[in-house]
């Protein structure tokens, strides 16, 4: 539903005010990745560069890439034992045959890559998503992560694919507004599941920290895996963190920001944030955002957890 933005109060319209000016701030796009993050691993799930192929899109603009923005969530897979590839092409039924599970991060359109405003379409070409859409059905995996506007625009087409609705929006928590937003087993907004529980106790997440992002629908055959409550809003602006009076806003209660299904033969995960599986340090006071923050040390186990599960590991 529609909220107008007069019947917020003034101190949550105050601090959303504050988390835009906030990352709109230049320093904050200065972003590097913490080449010291290096949690542990108990029970690596291969022996190092023995597990399946792992790619990660590089091939549609995307603000996420091995070697850049995901460098410790490549880092990550490959301490577990997966071999992480980079996929710099168009997805093709040849070259996607290739690996077993295809991560895409934030990708974008060519004339998205500056002007982060409507209109933003999709990332991908129509045959290159008929050819994803086939590989998961004959037993690929895909962990599609699409981020605020306009990245989760840019990869709208590519999730209807799959029945899930992604919005071209920000997910705000009118509570906190100057984030992050917490996700909790205790009061369900985490979903008690294989991907919460992973293989043994050691393993388990209670509780999940995201950075923003989008909230989206999902199938009936898909299963939320965080969920927003009544105090979340998706705001749709017409460019990334301009926010007025008169821009739209909905409720995001009950909508999804990470959800997994089966399809067909393969798997999928679809998640609405970006950040929380990245390690990164910001801006002159290297201030830790993503796995790295304090406010996130579960955040690296679910990203595992998700990985053996899209590997057929969890069940």
């Amino acid at each position: 539903m529609l909220l107008s933005f007069t019947k917020l109060n003034a101190m949550k319209l105050s601090g959303i005010f504050v988390l835009v000016l906030l990352f709109h701030n230049p320093a904050f796009s200065q972003q590097v990745a913490d080449t010291a993050y290096n949690p542990v691993i108990q029970q690596p799930m291969y022996t190092p560069g023995e597990g399946p192929v792992v790619f990660i899109d590089e091939g549609h603009h995307n603000f996420h890439t091995m070697n850049g923005r995901y460098l410790s969530f490549a880092n990550l897979l490959k301490r577990d034992g997966y071999n992480v590839q980079p996929f710099r092409g168009r997805f093709e039924d040849e070259e996607l045959a290739k690996g077993k599970i295809l991560v895409i991060s934030n990708a974008l359109n060519e004339i998205n890559v500056h002007d982060w405003m409507l209109p933003t379409p999709s990332a991908f070409s129509s045959s290159e998503m008929d050819a994803v859409r086939d590989w998961v059905n004959n037993g690929g995996s895909l962990f599609l992560i699409a981020d605020h506007m306009p990245l989760a625009g840019a990869a709208t087409d590519l999730a209807a694919q799959f029945g899930f609705g992604f919005t071209n929006g920000f997910a705000m928590d009118t509570l906190s507004p100057n984030g992050p937003a917490f996700f909790d087993l205790k009061d369900k907004s985490l979903a008690d599941c294989p991907l919460t529980k992973g293989r043994d106790k050691s393993e388990s997440v209670s509780r999940i920290a995201t950075f923003t992002g989008q909230a989206f629908k999902i199938p009936e055959n898909a299963a939320s895996l965080l969920t927003f409550g009544k105090h979340f809003i998706n705001m749709m602006p017409d460019t990334a963190w301009v926010f007025h009076p008169s821009t739209p806003t909905i409720s995001a209660n009950g909508w999804s920001q990470g959800a997994y299904m089966k399809f067909g033969k393969g798997r999928v995960v679809m998640f609405g944030e970006a950040a929380m599986f990245s390690a990164q340090l910001a801006g002159p006071q290297q201030l830790k955002m993503g796995m790295n923050n304090d406010a996130a040390p579960e955040n690296y186990q679910l990203l595992l957890n998700i990985i053996h599960w899209l590997d057929g590991k969890l069940e």
